[in-house]
């Protein structure tokens, strides 16, 4: 009788606690949810093992309203289902059981393929089941971007991938995330490895290689840069090349085509040691997009692409990045190191939602530069007020330099003027168009030299305009 008492005491006690959860069952959402919480600060998380363990707890309860005697065997596989993953907890690995090295230039090209290797080291005395992924910026792609393997303990293993760069700047990838698994793949834990490198993104350099490969070769035609024929001839000589079908007969050098068997021409420099200054728009007009990339990443593209060519032309470059003030000012000079200089100054220069001054940015150039030079403005005018200004500044320029403005053109207004299905739109934006090609008319009738082109189709009419005024001894 006194055995009997006991166990009905027993289940009474059960049965009490059953009621209590019964009446307060937010308690039981506590006590699982807080210690979710509390490994989750600790970026531990719940795999889908726990959840197939946490759906058997719900089986057995529906199992009791059929089966009230069950309580107390449910009870036990209850804390039998929490003593379980608490002690797989202690099988997951420690972030002191991994390290990583990264290896990859310091240096890439916006919109070009960067490789990337690492290495990641298992310190510890077991294997370890790992899901991998480099500290990738947002606006970066990676391909793959992601790696699952087994690393042997003590054991260091490769991983390559290819990074492509979608925004101009310096970019830290500060870690390595490493995601291992428990031994019953209940939880994971995602371990942040330290290794801290840097990319600094310029504006395309390979475009620059491209076209120096290009030249060597005589096949300029094939960026779209025009061979234009020079107007009188220049006396000092630089070197022979082959002949090709736009070169004149007098420059053919017979001695040296009876040598080779071959027709060869002479080479000779241009007017040297002028003067090109870019003026490149940094406000809210560049925002704009285009093939992906803001109207500034094309303009520096195409401000870099013609100083490798002025500067291998013996002129020395200068730039002035301005919106409603001056970003930055680099002084004319020449030399192959000078390409450098504009690169780490364009950068990390971004386009600002902020009305441009271009008064402040011609008046800035008129106390920086005396000396007669080739002007470039690279903007985008959509409205009359910035019209006017670009059009009076860039007259007043014109008595001292030989000035050029780049408009760059926006898709969506030439489509918008193309489109049949809403007529209004269409004559809204012929309209801007027209008074567009006015504003170019009215330069191009003050002697000013005008390029109304795409942002991505910016480089080769910029370079052939340089050429032509080169060839034509305007400077």
């Amino acid at each position: 009788p006194s055995k009997y008492r006991e166990s009905k005491m027993d289940t009474t006690q059960i049965q009490q606690g059953v009621d209590l959860v019964q009446a307060f069952p937010w308690l039981t959402l506590v006590a699982v949810i807080v210690p979710l919480l509390i490994l989750a600060r600790r970026d531990v998380f719940p795999n889908w093992g726990f959840l197939i363990l946490a759906g058997v707890p719900c089986l057995l309860a529906l199992l009791t309203a059929f089966q009230p005697d069950l309580i107390a065997f449910v009870l036990i596989v209850d804390i039998a289902l929490i003593v379980i993953p608490f002690l797989d907890l202690f099988t997951l690995a420690k972030s002191s059981h991994f390290r990583a090295q990264r290896e990859h230039l310091g240096v890439a090209s916006l919109s070009k393929e960067l490789d990337v290797s690492f290495v990641v080291h298992n310190d510890g005395t077991t294997s370890k089941r790992v899901a991998i992924r480099d500290d990738v910026p947002e606006s970066f792609e990676a391909i793959p971007n992601l790696f699952a393997d087994t690393i042997p303990p003590e054991t260091g293993m490769s991983f390559n991938y290819t990074l492509r760069a979608n925004e101009r700047g310096e970019f830290p990838l500060n870690c390595i995330y490493v995601q291992v698994t428990s031994a019953l793949r209940m939880f994971k834990r995602v371990i942040r490895v330290p290794c801290r490198t840097i990319i600094n993104v310029f504006p395309d350099l390979q475009q620059v290689s491209h076209y120096t490969l290009l030249a060597r070769s005589n096949r300029l035609n094939a960026l779209g840069v025009r061979r234009i024929r020079r107007v009188g001839q220049d006396n000092e000589f630089e070197r022979l090349r082959d002949y090709s079908r736009d070169d004149h007969y007098r420059t053919v050098d017979w001695r040296a085509t009876a040598r080779h068997s071959k027709l060869i021409v002479r080479d000779f420099q241009s007017n040297q040691n002028q003067r090109v200054i870019f003026l490149v728009d940094c406000g809210r007009m560049m925002t704009n997009h285009s093939e992906g990339h803001t109207y500034l990443d094309h303009a520096f593209n195409a401000m870099l692409m013609l100083s490798h060519v002025a500067l291998t032309q013996g002129d020395s470059v200068g730039l002035i990045c301005f919106s409603d003030r001056i970003h930055k000012f680099i002084p004319p000079g020449s030399g192959k190191k000078h390409l450098n200089r504009l690169l780490h100054a364009s950068f990390d220069e971004f386009p600002e939602m902020v009305e441009s001054r271009y008064d402040e940015a011609f008046q800035y150039l008129a106390r920086r530069s005396n000396r007669r030079a080739l002007v470039i403005l690279i903007t985008n005018v959509i409205d009359e007020v910035n019209s006017q200004q670009i059009q009076s500044y860039m007259q007043s320029a014109s008595t001292r330099h030989l000035p050029i403005s780049v408009l760059l053109r926006d898709h969506e207004m030439f489509n918008a003027a193309n489109q049949r299905n809403d007529i209004f739109k269409s004559a809204a934006a012929a309209e801007i168009l027209n008074w567009r090609h006015q504003v170019i008319n009215s330069l191009e009738q003050q002697g000013i030299r005008a390029l109304d082109v795409y942002p991505e189709d910016l480089t080769a009419p910029l370079v052939n305009q340089y050429l032509e005024i080169k060839a034509r001894h305007l400077l």
